[in-house]
């Protein structure tokens, strides 16, 4: 009979408080995923091609489980403090009907303990197969191949997922069991109404109002212009503007919900009511609703930013999977060879179907004064434009270029051959302007010198005359990212030597062959390999590699620190903002319970209720969405400003798109939110509607 009866209440407490229950099984998921992250396909290879950044990153997971763990707790603990507030007269009737105070709390303890071991088992489950398929789905992005995915669970992710959700769950159920077993029978019996708030001069809210909109209008002023991340003292004064700001708004805007009750239509059904109660909630419930717009506002940006980041990174064409190299050589010309010998000694020749030298070279230095390379005719053409951020930076790269790196016409075919693209053909006098990938893709300056080069302007490189032809050139010449050329040369080979005169270094690019490749991944293949090449002594004759991993490897990881912590933070953030919301709601709601039941008696209607509730609702949550939603812009510019490279500044616009549009999507999240409060207060206006004794 007793373990019915648990399992009845647990099972009622799940119904009626199903937003509470939703929001754990989240944060269990949230819990195991980030818990569980070092054991994902993907870290696992970050590990072996970015060791010290994976690291680093890894030895901040304890750091967030710890934070989230003092998040949660707060939200726990206030959800549970509702959902004993809503059964007071329940404990008091057990304990008139003879239930000792010990059997009562054994009862409760056993209630929570049902529902926390259901929300795991429902979560954990959940949260492997969502783990592996944020894997398989990210390896699939930067394209690795999904053959030699392993399915990974992670023990020790699932033990402290378990140990923090019961350890929190246990504290907040102690702290608030204790006070309700010290409360007499009648007290227990009868609702609380809470303390009434002395109300002050209106003007004195419309001080605070206009005083927080002057402090955040100060603090996105001091984000947008970058003052924010010039020192630490002003990124603190940054934040302390909006925090207090957020504060004093939500404080001060009691005085703009008496205007609203004012001006609205008194003929509307309970109109005065509702807005009486949006009044008195924002009154009494101000701090906890900054609080939470801070929370939904930290979420926003987050998300926003971390996947505008993510997002907008280029991993780009994939056409180079090996380059070799050796720059303590006197003779580089002899890599190739040198490299063949080796591949066969080892048994790999096989494994490249391709390989092929890549020469850059600069033209001697001298002590001449007269620049190298003069491009007046392009700089005059780049001046008649209209005045543009991009033709400004074009502007200031080119005024440095006097002496350009130069690309070897025969080297940059075969690279043009390997990409499926036509050659470039060039005539004796004639030149092709070069861009790395990123430079060429990240701004329109590639568009505006391609508008120029279609007039074929002459230039002069070391006092002969050039002409500039074809359009602007950016496959990449090797798989070193870092590498990057703002603006090279490519020269027919007669001219490229006699223009070098044997300055200029060799790369060997290498192609893997269908059979190095078949039967497993891109990831896996190359990862083969490269314990082969080491194993071939290549260090020993001075010769380095760069393989494709290494650059995925880079991308990968910028997307994994911008996407896959951002979106927990986001998560837990948001989890978190709501379901204090929402409790601090519902338990007001039911303070003022007898309010209800005044109207009721007057003849209100179950619907009139309803929707003065749900309009209640919609200002309640609205208002702290509405001003996380307009200062996360802000915050989103603000943190593109201080974590993006110059480089990277020139993306903003997409950048902007996709936070805007991952913002849309929380807004969204938030309604769906507001609508399960809705029906919880309409369970609870129906309680109401009968006739009760008051004692």
């Amino acid at each position: 009979m007793f373990s019915n009866l648990i399992i009845r209440n647990s099972r009622r407490s799940r119904r009626e408080n199903g937003l509470f229950f939703s929001s754990l099984i989240i944060s269990i998921v949230a819990f195991y995923i980030i818990l569980s992250l070092s054991r994902q396909d993907v870290m696992i290879f970050l590990a072996e091609m970015e060791s010290d950044a994976v690291n680093q990153l890894l030895m901040m997971i304890p750091v967030f489980y710890g934070m989230t763990l003092g998040i949660l707790f707060f939200l726990i603990y206030f959800a549970c403090k509702y959902q004993l507030e809503r059964r007071r007269k329940e404990f008091g009737i057990y304990l008139m009907m003879g239930m000792r105070r010990s059997r009562l709390f054994v009862m409760l303890l056993a209630e929570d303990l049902l529902s926390s071991i259901l929300a795991l088992v429902i979560g954990l489950p959940v949260a492997v197969l969502l783990s592996e398929l944020i894997s398989l789905v990210t390896a699939k992005l930067v394209g690795m191949g999904i053959i030699g995915h392993r399915f990974t669970f992670s023990l020790p992710a699932v033990g402290f997922t378990i140990a923090g959700v019961l350890v929190i769950k246990l504290a907040s159920f102690l702290i608030l069991s204790s006070k309700i077993s010290r409360q007499e029978i009648g007290d227990l019996l009868v609702y609380s109404s809470g303390k009434e708030k002395k109300q002050k001069p209106a003007l004195f809210y419309g001080i605070c109002a206009v005083s927080g909109s002057m402090m955040l209008a100060a603090a996105y002023t001091m984000a947008i212009k970058g003052i924010t991340w010039q020192a630490a003292g002003r990124l603190l004064l940054t934040m302390l503007l909006g925090l207090a700001g957020t504060i004093l708004l939500f404080y001060g805007m009691r005085a703009v919900i008496a205007l609203l009750v004012k001006a609205g239509k008194a003929n509307r059904q309970l109109h005065v009511f509702t807005f009486r109660q949006i009044q008195e909630n924002v009154i009494h419930q101000s701090t906890p609703m900054a609080i939470s717009s801070l929370l939904i506002l930290a979420a926003l940006c987050c998300l926003g930013a971390g996947l505008g980041i993510a997002g907008t990174r280029q991993q780009g064409e994939h056409v180079l999977d090996y380059t070799f190299y050796n720059y303590s050589a006197d003779n580089s010309r002899e890599l190739l060879p040198d490299l063949q010998t080796v591949l066969k000694e080892n048994g790999l020749e096989n494994q490249f179907s391709e390989l092929f030298e890549m020469r850059i070279g600069q033209v001697p230095f001298t002590e001449d004064s007269d620049p190298v390379f003069q491009m007046d005719s392009v700089m005059e053409s780049l001046r008649g434009f209209a005045q543009s951020e991009e033709r400004d930076i074009l502007l200031n790269n080119l005024s440095m270029e006097d002496n350009p790196e130069l690309i070897c016409l025969s080297d940059y075919n075969r690279l043009l051959e390997a990409a499926g693209k036509p050659a470039l053909t060039l005539e004796e006098n004639e030149a092709a302007v070069y861009q790395d990938s990123d430079s060429a893709s990240a701004s329109g300056m590639a568009a505006l010198l391609n508008k120029i080069l279609s007039d074929d302007p002459e230039v002069m490189l070391d006092g002969n005359a050039v002409n500039l032809t074809a359009e602007v050139q950016s496959v990449d010449l090797v798989t070193d990212r870092s590498i990057t050329l703002l603006f090279a040369l490519i020269l027919p080979d007669e001219q490229f030597f006699r223009y070098t005169n044997g300055n200029y270094e060799v790369y060997i690019n290498g192609i893997m062959s269908q059979e190095a490749v078949s039967g497993g991944s891109l990831m896996n293949a190359i990862s083969d390999l490269n314990a082969r090449l080491d194993a071939a002594g290549l260090q020993n004759m001075g010769i380095e590699y760069e393989s494709y991993l290494q650059n995925m490897g880079r991308q990968l990881f910028y997307m994994v620190a911008a996407s896959y912590i951002t979106i927990y933070l986001a998560i837990i953030f948001l989890v978190a903002a709501n379901t204090i919301m929402g409790v601090q709601f519902l338990m007001n709601q039911q303070k003022t319970g007898r309010r209800y039941q005044t109207l009721v008696r007057l003849g209100a209607a179950y619907q009139d209720l309803c929707v003065s509730a749900r309009r209640q609702i919609s200002w309640f949550m609205g208002l702290p969405v509405f001003v996380a939603a307009v200062s996360s812009f802000f915050g989103v510019k603000s943190l593109y400003a201080g974590l993006l490279s110059p480089l990277g500044q020139r993306t903003q616009g997409e950048m902007l798109m996709i936070s805007a549009a991952m913002i849309f999507v929380l807004c969204a999240v938030e309604y769906i939110y507001m609508t399960v409060i809705k029906r919880s207060s309409d369970r609870y206006l129906l309680t109401l509607m009968q006739p009760q004794r008051e004692e």
